[in-house]
Parts: C-alpha cells; sequence; structure tokens
C-alpha cells in the first residue's frame, strides 16, 4: 500500500511528529519498507493500537492527546497514487485484486478515507480481499506471509502478479512462485500490463 498506492513523506511525519508532539527520536522507528519498534510490532499485530498509543505517547511532550499522536502518525501519507487507482479501477473489472502491505489499522483507516473522499468508493470495492500484516501476524518479506496470502486467494503462486516497491519482499515473492514486478515511483504499471 505504502509507496505503492499511498504516496509517502517519512519527512514531513517526522517534522509533525517532533514539532506537535515533541517526539524527537520519532525518526529511528520509521523506515521505507519495515517500521521499527513499536511501529513495526502493531504492523506485525504484536501490540494492539491501544499499546501503541500508550508507548507513543511516552515518548511524546507531556499532555499531548491520542488524537495529536494520531494526526501525526497519518501525515506520513500524503495521498493516493491516481494513475495507479485508476488503473485498479479498470482492472478490477476483468481481474481480482488483492491487497498484501505491511500495514496498521491507523494507517488502514486513513486509507479508506482518502479512497472513499478522493475516489467515491469503498476500498473493498477494488479489492477483493486485503491482506494487512496486522491481522495476519506475519511482515513482508517472510516467506510465510505469502504462501498464506497464496492460500487465502486459492489460486497456483505462479497465476499471481504481486506489484511491490521493496526490492526485498519481491524476492520474497518470487521464492514462492509468485511473478512480480517492482514498483518505482511514477513508473506506468499499466504499460508493464499492457492494460
Amino acid at each position: 500500500m505504502g509507496g505503492v498506492l499511498l504516496n509517502l513523506d517519512f519527512d514531513k511525519c517526522i517534522k509533525e511528529f517532533q514539532e506537535r508532539a515533541g517526539f524527537m527520536d520519532i525518526a529511528g522507528y520509521l523506515d521505507t519498507y519495515h517500521q521499527k519498534g513499536f511501529i513495526g510490532d502493531l504492523e506485525g499485530g504484536v501490540i494492539s493500537e491501544e499499546e501503541f498509543y500508550e508507548e507513543c505517547l511516552r515518548h511524546c511532550a507531556p499532555g499531548t492527546s491520542k488524537q495529536v499522536a494520531y494526526e501525526c502518525f497519518i501525515s506520513l501519507l500524503v495521498g493516493l497514487n491516481k494513475p495507479l487507482m485508476e488503473m485498479l479501477k479498470r482492472l478490477r473489472k476483468d481481474y481480482r485484486l488483492y491487497l498484501l502491505t505491511n500495514n496498521n489499522p491507523l494507517s488502514r483507516r486513513a486509507f479508506d478515507e482518502m479512497v472513499l473522499k478522493e475516489e467515491g468508493i469503498r476500498s473493498d470495492d477494488i479489492f477483493t480481499h486485503q491482506f494487512y500484516s496486522y491481522e495476519m501476524k506475519l511482515q513482508k518479506p517472510c516467506r510465510e506471509i505469502f504462501e498464506k496470502t497464496v492460500e487465502g486467494i486459492g489460486c497456483r503462486p505462479e497465476e499471481i502478479l504481486f506489484v511491490d516497491d521493496s526490492p526485498a519482499n519481491c524476492a520474497a515473492a518470487e521464492e514462492v512462485g509468485i511473478k512480480t514486478l517492482l514498483y518505482t515511483p511514477g513508473a506506468d504499471v499499466s504499460a508493464a500490463l499492457n492494460k
């Protein structure tokens, strides 16, 4: 999701946390592909959303509210990848589309709200099923998350095309037999698919 369907701005998120919440070492927890510490634990389903807030607020200035922490956190998400969303809306007429993401309930809610606001549809209207790491209690690039996703989809791995912006995630998917396409920002995925 992040870095492919959603445009991310790590610098903005870091600045928001530092200036609005006093969370000065936030940069040590954020990563382009795999979050660290308690943020990674939230994405891996190791801690609950409430436990996430408790830990996050320990790093913030006294008096910081959960709402401010939430707003700072989702400031990372700066908008949908419009060309890719348009392509998905076209593809869903002929193909079953699935979302597999290392993600958490906070970003999921923000993503769903963006899709509804900007596209006028629900994310469930695009994807046959969404596989979230925090629900699966597994994270890319572990082999098991890809095996369970293939099992959940109910087809052979070679019948799946996995699009991701992480070379490590693509390599792990290929080990399971899944075809992959490494996404780079601004890439015309529809041209790669001849769609």
